[in-house]
């Protein structure tokens, strides 16, 4: 009795060392429950709070804006399914269509990859069989199959992922295609930014949003059809498999029904709003690009400046918050997986081994027989395919079941995804029906005292456009046209003037009276509130900015924008004619200067500001319009060479209305049309000499009264240094 207590206590002898890891996992297994024991409560919790909530208040959400007014933040609820339903009207425009069929096949590649897992799944079986009754031949055969097998299964797994790919393509190609429409038509490129203020970033929206979404899309396609696929045909041979050799398959499917529901509440409980924090991050994303490409934009004005500093600083801020995004998006993530691995790794593989090892043990189909002479068949190879043959569908199924619980994030992820994708079109439609919301801003008290007098000129809430724009041939007539800003302030209550073809109107008045939004309104950027507008049609109309825009492209393009080569030759236009142009705006040496026609260049920075301003004059001799808008679109060329430019304009017949405030151009205009900065205006008929006269008049009194402040200052001293009073003096103090 004593040697065999011996024995035992020998051979339950731990080493120092074995002791001491084993101690090491308690602890850390320990700290480990006490870290995350309270999270999961607060989860369950918060989850339990939320829906009690939701119920005491009907089961209506408070909306905040996340992507549309009045929206809360995009989770996975039945609007993310409408928004997911209108947008799937753009994927398949038409039942028979080039993704429908990227669809299908992808459909069937994932079909054939789950028949071929199960067939690999009993082959494996009949391959352990050989092995354990020991039959080479057999073994090799099968072994061999095996490999052939693996060709096909091999292909398959390539094609779905390159089908995938192209399915993701397919779906942005479509969104880019219907949203570069939408976004080109009716100006909405310039309406989104400039009358419209919810889209903070639309090229984030069209690039990196669209492409974000689409590839999500396709990827959760081929991550939920196949595993659900998978689920159901596994679970079924599974099923019938044990039936087949006699066992009781209810109690292992209630079991993996339980463990699974258990783990999907759990999961549930514990899931962070990914959907909510990859909108947000990708906000964020957009206004990092925003700011780099806001420095590209104007990097000579911060270099005059020095500014870097501040710009710097504002790049580091903007990128801060996308990392403190980012890394709370990690963070969330980080506990998230640990359970998700802990309960579909772990938890779900010892569920599986009782499950493959019960039906087994139980099966009559299983049991030893015996033989005629009375010996005991073994069944050890029956019933070692069987267990590996079970073991490799439950893991197949258990697979499946991890991919679709884990799509779950995916799937909240797309709702961000979604809300900002729709929320783009649906701002684009709106945009391009006259619909615009712009964000309050609201005036400081010290702005509001400057401006007392002006606090009624301000419509608060959408402006409603009730005013009409007709086309006509001949002439400009505005009548009771009110000028309004896209913000609702009321430059102008009401405009009324009309110019006839051949008629040339200057424009003038102080900074801020409503010059350059008269032209806006003019060229169509800006909607007609109230009133009518007779204006010629806009290929009659031309207008030309302070600062010309110089496009990507040949010499050639500058000058013939925004037409295209053929649409020259379509209207009989020639290089010798274009030379021609040039020679009129003082540009011709331009030609031979940087090579030619077909130089491509980068033209903003190649021509100087002047060269800039009469290239623009160029475009306006080249299309040759009934009206040309010029908003001091000659203020860096030289007073000789616009003299000669306005005056070749007038010879071609082109009615001007200028913009400017050099009086040398008077002359060249009939009419005048001038504003106060306080809402008034008029309209009359131009006289040059008098209005010289009268400006220079104003100059001689600017520069007499500009010197009484320093004569009085002297007069000071002087009274001061006598210790007599002045006359002028005793004035000032009397009054």
């Amino acid at each position: 009795m004593t040697h065999m207590l011996h024995a035992a206590a020998r051979r339950v002898q731990w080493s120092r060392a074995g002791t001491a890891k084993r101690a090491a996992c308690l602890l850390a297994a320990a700290y480990g429950l006490r870290i995350l024991y309270p999270i999961v409560c607060r989860r369950m919790r918060r989850e339990g709070g939320s829906q009690g909530a939701d119920r005491a208040g009907g089961g209506r959400g408070v909306p905040h804006g996340a992507g549309s007014p009045g929206r809360a933040s995009p989770a996975v609820d039945a609007e993310f399914f409408k928004q997911l339903l209108e947008l799937r009207k753009l994927f398949f425009p038409k039942l028979v269509s080039g993704e429908l069929g990227l669809l299908c096949l992808h459909s069937v590649a994932l079909v054939s990859r789950t028949f071929l897992s199960i067939y690999v799944a009993a082959l494996d079986g009949k391959i352990v069989k050989s092995i354990v009754e020991k039959q080479p031949r057999s073994f090799v055969f099968k072994l061999i199959k095996w490999l052939m097998i693996a060709i096909p299964a091999t292909f398959v797994n390539s094609t779905i992922r390159y089908l995938e790919c192209k399915l993701a393509l397919a779906f942005r190609t479509r969104l880019v295609d219907h949203a570069y429409e939408t976004y080109f038509a009716n100006q909405t490129y310039y309406r989104v930014i400039s009358m419209d203020g919810r889209l903070a970033n639309p090229d984030q929206s069209l690039t990196e949003d669209i492409m974000m979404f689409s590839q999500s899309v396709a990827h959760l396609y081929s991550n939920l059809t196949k595993p659900i696929l998978d689920v159901v045909l596994t679970s079924y041979t599974l099923i019938r498999k044990a039936r087949s050799r006699g066992a009781n398959p209810i109690g292992p499917t209630l079991l993996a029904g339980l463990v699974v529901y258990a783990t999907a509440r759990v999961l549930k409980a514990c899931s962070p709003k990914f959907g909510k924090l990859v909108a947000e991050e990708a906000h964020k994303k957009g206004y990092l690009r925003f700011m780099h490409s806001r420095i590209i934009a104007n990097v000579e004005e911060i270099a005059f400046y020095r500014g870097h500093k501040v710009e710097m600083k504002q790049l580091q801020k903007s990128y801060k918050s996308l990392a403190d995004q980012m890394n709370l998006i990690l963070s969330k993530r980080l506990w998230y997986i640990m359970i998700e691995q802990f309960l579909m790794k772990y938890v779900w593989s010892s569920c599986g081994m009782i499950m493959v090892a019960v039906p087994i043990i139980t099966a009559t189909g299983f049991a030893d027989g015996e033989m005629e002479d009375g010996q005991k068949q073994a069944m050890v190879s029956e019933r070692t395919e069987a267990f590996t043959t079970s073991r490799n569908l439950l893991i197949s199924a258990a697979d499946a079941i991890e991919r679709i619980m884990s799509s779950y994030k995916e799937v909240t992820e797309l709702a961000g995804y979604t809300a900002r994708v729709h929320n783009m079109f649906s701002v684009f439609d709106e945009v391009k029906r006259g619909i615009y919301k712009r964000t309050a801003v609201i005036q400081g008290s010290e702005n509001n005292s400057k401006n007392e007098d002006k606090a009624e000129l301000h419509i608060d809430g959408p402006l409603e456009i009730k005013g009409k724009v007709i086309d006509v041939e001949h002439g400009i007539i505005c009548e009771n046209v009110p000028i309004i800003t896209p913000n609702g302030d009321v430059v102008v209550s009401r405009l009324n003037f009309k110019v006839e073809e051949g008629m040339n109107l200057l424009i003038t008045g102080p900074n801020g009276c409503g010059k350059s939004s008269l032209f806006r309104i003019l060229s169509g950027l800006w909607p007609v509130y109230e009133g009518v507008l007779y204006k010629p049609p806009p290929q009659h109309m031309f207008y030309i900015p302070q600062r010309p825009y110089m496009s990507i492209g040949t010499l050639r393009d500058q000058v013939i924008y925004p037409d295209s080569v053929d649409d020259m030759h379509e209207k009989g236009y020639q290089d010798k004619d274009l030379e021609c142009i040039l020679d009129v705006v003082h540009l011709y040496h331009i030609v031979q200067r940087e090579g030619g026609w077909d130089a491509i260049m980068d033209w903003k920075d190649v021509l100087s500001g002047g060269e800039k301003q009469r290239m623009g004059m160029a475009r306006m001799f080249y299309h040759k319009p009934k009206y040309a808008l010029l908003d001091e679109c000659t203020s860096a060329v030289s007073i000789d060479v616009e003299g000669k430019i306005f005056q070749a304009a007038k010879a071609a017949g082109i009615s001007l209305l200028s913009i400017t405030h050099r009086p040398s151009l008077w002359k060249y205009h009939s009419h005048l049309l001038q504003f106060d900065g306080q809402g008034g205006w008029r309209f009359e008929q131009l006289d040059t000499a008098i209005r010289l006269s009268l400006s220079e008049e104003k100059q001689r009194l600017e520069s007499q009264l500009a010197g009484i402040p320093k004569m009085q200052q002297r007069l000071n001293e002087l009274c001061k240094i006598l210790g007599e009073d002045s006359v002028l003096k005793t004035m000032d103090k009397e009054e």
